[in-house]
């Protein structure tokens, strides 16, 4: 059983997140940080992210609300990412960014904005200004 939900966990985790990043995530897993890493991609990505009542792109949006709410910009960063991959637009991105500002304070929204414009610039997926 947790062998098939480390295995879906990872091919949620690497369609979310991409191969380039699970592979530098997994690429220094040793004695210290193993069990942390099994955790994470058999319960967050094959525990949470496998169920079916929300869409991934719906989890995508709550998770940019979250992590933009701690103010965890490397985290954020890459879920912006993921976001994309999981077919949000620019416009969603903005609008939950948006909400974050109102609930969650001004300084996480900007934080939230100057990493969320610089991803999708990076990405291609800013039109014109």
């Amino acid at each position: 059983m947790a062998d098939d939900l480390y295995s879906k966990g990872m091919a949620v985790r690497r369609q979310v997140l991409g191969d380039a990043y699970v592979d530098r995530a997994t690429a220094t897993v040793d004695d210290f940080n193993r069990d942390f890493q099994r955790i994470v991609t058999e319960y967050c990505w094959g525990e949470v992210w496998t169920r079916q009542v929300l869409t991934n792109k719906q989890r995508s949006l709550n998770n940019l609300c979250i992590i933009a709410t701690l103010n965890r910009a490397a985290e954020f960063e890459i879920h912006v990412r993921g976001a994309l991959r999981n077919g949000c637009t620019p416009e969603e991105i903005r609008d939950t960014l948006i909400q974050v500002t109102i609930y969650a304070g001004v300084p996480a929204g900007v934080e939230a904005f100057r990493i969320a414009r610089k991803v999708l610039s990076e990405e291609g997926a800013l039109g014109a200004p």
